[in-house]
Parts: structure tokens; sequence; C-alpha cells
């Protein structure tokens, strides 16, 4: 489940992904993803940091309460990798990024997590 609130950001983190064999789900903010979580069951969240509403932050916060989703923070703001690991993210990524670097990292986190 890939959740950003720019839309040019998921077309292409989309296609990128449903390249390299991945499903992909997704939502134009936190609390579309956290309702889609429920029905949808994704493996794994690629989730932005700064989103109108609810941040990435508060979404990571409901998540955690009830799930150990794995789940790659990923911000324009470097300093937000400490508070994104703090409170449950598996990995951090700063935007821009490489997304071969992402799917690495997505590889990485399934890999362990079955």
């Amino acid at each position: 489940m890939l959740v950003d609130d720019e839309r040019a950001i998921l077309r292409v983190l989309s296609i990128k992904l449903k390249v390299s064999g991945y499903d992909v789900l997704t939502a134009i903010n936190g609390q579309e993803a956290l309702d889609m979580l429920v029905s949808a069951k994704p493996d794994i969240m690629l989730l932005d940091v700064i989103m109108p509403g609810m941040n990435g932050f508060e979404v990571l916060q409901k998540l955690r309460a009830v799930s150990q989703l794995p789940v790659i923070v990923f911000s324009a703001r470097p300093e937000n990798a400490h508070k994104a690991i703090e409170l449950g993210a598996n990995d951090f990524l700063s935007k821009p990024f490489d997304v071969d670097d992402l799917v690495e990292k997505i590889q990485k986190l399934l890999d362990n997590s079955h």
C-alpha cells in the first residue's frame, strides 16, 4: 500500500513498483489508508509523512496500535527519520529517493516478515 497526497508521486511509484512485480494499492491520505487496511490486508505500507489532515506520523501511531505491518516512511525532510523510527517505522527514505533503493528495502522487509 502506497500512501501519499501527491497524485504524481502515487502514479510514478505505482508504475515502478508494478514493473518490479508488486501489486499496488494507493491511498491519497492517511484516513483512506487506515480505512483500506481492514479489507485490503497489504503486505507492507509505504507512507509519506507530510500530508494534509492526518499526517504520516499519526497514521503510523494508529497503525501500530493494532498492527505490526511493515512500514517504510518517506519524507522530504530527513529530520523526520528519527521520529518515524521512534514511532515504529521499519525504515525511512528521504525524498527524493531512488526507486531501486525503495524496491530493495521493500524486498528486505518482506523477506524478514515471512
